[in-house]
């Protein structure tokens, strides 16, 4: 068996060697997995431990020998330079827990130690604002052994603040809903609540007042409303709209307040914190009863300023805050071409300004945009603008802008262009004025009421050499004049002055006066009063008119002298000519008797041709001698009855003979009843003679066919009308100016018609002459019965 191992053996040994095999892999195995047991378990330990780390809340083991075991938060949280190893290390000096914190914290823990008593604390480390909760109670035996005491520490700072300020807020609201109910209370008009039942739950005094109830207990006990059922709904249904539409709903009704009607807005307002669930519907009333009434009244004040506003010869607009036109009176629709659908519709004012543009009722402007916002912005103006309008057509408009009260707009456009064109003309008056006034060949100054120097020209400065300055001061008449007596050749004439003008301010007299001058000039003055209560005192040079006067007054001295020597001048020629003519018309009708023996045919023709010039000289003379005497007013007319219509007709035929030799058609119309009438038959005869003698003589000339002189004559009980026409060429204006008596002159036919014109004036009578040029001359005269 030594040399050999036994098959026992071996299999004994192989079994050994395989249990210890297993045993060997069994142990591997196991450490393997006692190796990752350790390893899971210090991962799960530092888990924990970074876990509890990040904690809000602190772990603290505080062991029996008052040691303790916390991380480097703890001394962070208390302020302390490095984490505490025991107990006494929390309390430092200006950081960690103060004394009385500290004995506090002590007693807690040694409580939980022989109690097991659990503790919470509040304690805020010295130098800091932090405030940290203690949750402390006896440790498990497994974590510190017996005696240990686990504490919580959390940072309660932020906690606290909000704390703070969640009470701060509470603090204010419910001092806010004291106030709000102390306003409710106060409030003058009635208000409540209603639950979400839409019962009443809460009343104020004035809501109590109304409905007079004894208490606000009596109206919600009773459910006592203030608005009455209205239209079919009462105040819980008004209500219950409210809630259901989500908003507040007014209503305008009559409720009886204290036994009177009164009109009131009842507001109904669903309350619904944060947006959410209606919790109640809050109510108010507003007695505006006062207020429909002024509404009415203004309404009324309204409609009667407009109508006004329509009978005012301004143009008055009214914009309301939206800027539209809301009224516009006649004057301004005619104006600016509104038209009543402008109204209506409310134009706005911008529109307005486009629309008056295109029709050239605003002015001409470089930059009308930026033209048409300034006045745009006349709305918000705090005060009024004014402004002056100059349009194409020439209208002149002073337009006003007066801001409202309420964001509107009065607007005021007066048509000034009379004004400006009168004030134009008045300037234009004013400087012609002054111009005429310093430029009047006349001395002119004014005095006012008060005796004193108003206004003056220049001529009367130099008049009396008076230097500006002095006239400028304005001196008194009796200061002035008195050192102006100089100038006159009677120094005491200068009183007169004075009184003169004094006599026109005081006595409202006109006074008139003439002094001369130490240098021998004249002047006339005259005093006026003058509507304004002035004196005007002008003073003419009527030096040289002085002059003119004497030599004037001269001259017709010399001429009285020459036309008295020319009168009886003509007087003698007369009765010296008529001497030898009657000599002469004497021989010649002897002749014609045949006292000289029986003449023969020639013979007999040169004598009736010697008495037809003696007849003609002695009618001529007869004329001369009767002018002169007019013109001398010593011509005397006989006075007796004379048959007008006999006197016609002689002298038609006595001019019958000229006209035939003329050629002359003589055509007479006389009337049968002119009867007769006071007078001077020759020298009428001779005047109607000498008429158509005139007539005939001036017709001849023209040649013309159907030359013609007509006689007419006609009368009633007045008196008798002669008239003598012709149709030649017209007398000479020279001749015409004679006949009417504005000159004298002895043009052709000159003395035949001023000695018509004087014996028809010195028989009462008139006489009228017409002549044009080419259509003939008209000759009419009247003569009146009497004398």
């Amino acid at each position: 068996m030594s040399g050999s191992l036994s098959p026992t053996f071996l299999f004994a040994l192989g079994l050994f060697a395989a249990l210890w095999l297993l045993a060997g892999f069994w142990a591997t195995v196991r450490g393997i997995a006692m190796q990752r047991r350790a390893a899971f378990v210090a991962g799960q330990a530092e888990r924990l431990a970074s876990l509890v780390e990040a904690s809000p809340q602190l772990p603290v083991i505080v062991r029996a020998d008052w040691r303790i075991e916390a991380s480097e938060r703890l001394g962070r949280w208390l302020g302390l330079s490095q984490g505490p190893r025991n107990f006494d290390e929390l309390r430092g000096l200006g950081s960690g827990l103060d004394a009385a914190g500290h004995d506090a914290l002590r007693q807690a823990i040694l409580g939980a130690q022989r109690g097991a008593k659990p503790f919470t604390l509040s304690l805020k480390p010295e130098g800091g604002d932090r405030a940290i909760i203690i949750h402390g109670a006896a440790a498990p035996n497994a974590v510190c052994g017996s005696g240990g005491v686990l504490l919580w520490l959390s940072d309660a700072t932020d906690g606290q603040r909000a704390l703070a300020h969640a009470r701060s807020e509470r603090d204010e609201a419910m001092a806010a809903f004291e106030a709000l109910s102390g306003l409710i209370e106060a409030a003058p008009f009635p208000m409540w609540f209603r639950d979400t039942d839409l019962h009443l739950a809460l009343v104020n005094t004035a809501y109590v007042r109304a409905v007079e109830a004894k208490s606000a207990v009596a109206v919600i006990d009773g459910g006592v409303e203030l608005c009455e059922t209205v239209a079919g709904v009462s105040a819980a249904e008004a209500a219950d709209e409210a809630r259901i539409a989500g908003s507040a709903q007014v209503r305008t009704i009559p409720v009886t307040i204290e036994g009177e009607r009164r009109i009131m807005r009842v507001v109904d307002v669903p309350l619904a914190p944060q947006g959410g669930r209606v919790i109640g519907i809050a109510g108010y009333a507003i007695d505006i009863q006062e207020l429909e009434t002024e509404r009415g009244a203004h309404r009324r004040f309204v409609d009667t300023q407009r109508e006004l506003l329509d009978r005012l010869s301004a143009a008055v607009a009214q914009f309301g805050p939206d800027q539209g036109l809301n009224f516009a009176n006649l004057p301004f629709r005619r104006l600016f071409g509104i038209e009543s659908d402008d109204v209506a519709e409310a134009l706005p004012f911008a529109r307005l300004l486009d629309a008056w543009r295109e029709r050239g009722r605003t002015p001409e402007v470089r930059n009308y945009p930026e033209w048409r916002q300034v006045h745009v912005d006349w709305f918000a103006q705090p005060g009024a603008s004014e402004e002056d309008w100059l349009l194409r057509d020439g209208t002149h408009l002073h337009v006003v802008a007066q801001p409202t009260p309420d964001g509107g707009l009065l607007l005021i456009a007066e048509d000034k262009t009379e004004q400006v064109q009168l004030a134009g003309a008045r300037d234009t008056l004013l400087r012609v004025r002054t111009a005429t006034f310093d430029n009047l060949f006349e001395a002119v100054a004014v005095f006012a009421p008060d005796g004193r120097l108003h206004l003056w020209n220049q001529r009367f400065r130099r008049l009396w050499g008076i230097d500006e300055g002095t006239l400028a001061a304005h001196p008194r008449v009796d200061a002035l004049m008195s050192g102006l007596a100089d100038r006159l050749a009677k120094p005491n004439q200068i009183s007169i002055v004075q009184e003169v003008i004094r006599a026109a301010t005081l006595e409202r007299q006109q006074r008139v006066g003439e002094v001369r001058f130490a240098d021998g000039r004249h002047f006339d003055f005259a005093s006026i009063p003058l509507p304004d209560g002035n004196a005007l005192l002008i003073m003419l040079d009527i030096t040289a008119s002085r002059k003119m006067e004497g030599a004037l007054r001269e001259r017709n001295e010399a001429l009285e002298a020459a036309d008295k020597a020319k009168t009886a001048f003509l007087s003698r020629m007369s009765y010296e000519l008529r001497t030898p003519l009657t000599s002469i018309g004497g021989f010649g009708e002897m002749l014609q008797a045949g006292y000289a023996g029986k003449l023969g045919d020639q013979q007999r023709a040169y004598i009736d041709a010697i008495m037809d010039s003696v007849a003609v000289l002695s009618r001529q003379i007869d004329n001369v001698l009767d002018l002169a005497q007019g013109e001398a007013g010593t011509l005397a007319v006989e006075r007796a009855p004379v048959d007008i219509r006999a006197l016609l007709e002689g002298a038609l035929a006595d001019a019958k003979s000229l006209a035939d030799s003329e050629k002359v058609e003589l055509v007479g119309n006389i009337a049968a009843n002119l009867g007769s009438i006071d007078g001077d038959a020759p020298r009428l005869s001779r005047l109607v003679a000498g008429l158509l003698d005139n007539a005939v003589r001036f017709t001849a000339p023209s040649r013309k066919s159907g030359a013609r002189v007509l006689l007419h004559a006609d009368g009633d009980a007045r008196g008798v009308d002669i008239i003598v026409s012709d149709n030649g060429p017209g007398m000479p204006e020279a001749a015409v100016a004679v006949a009417k008596g504005q000159q004298a002159g002895t043009a052709t036919g000159g003395i035949g018609l001023a000695l018509a014109r004087q014996l028809v004036a010195a028989h009462g009578g008139t006489m009228e002459v017409v002549s044009e040029q080419g259509q003939g001359t008209l000759v009419r005269i009247s003569l009146p019965r009497g004398a």
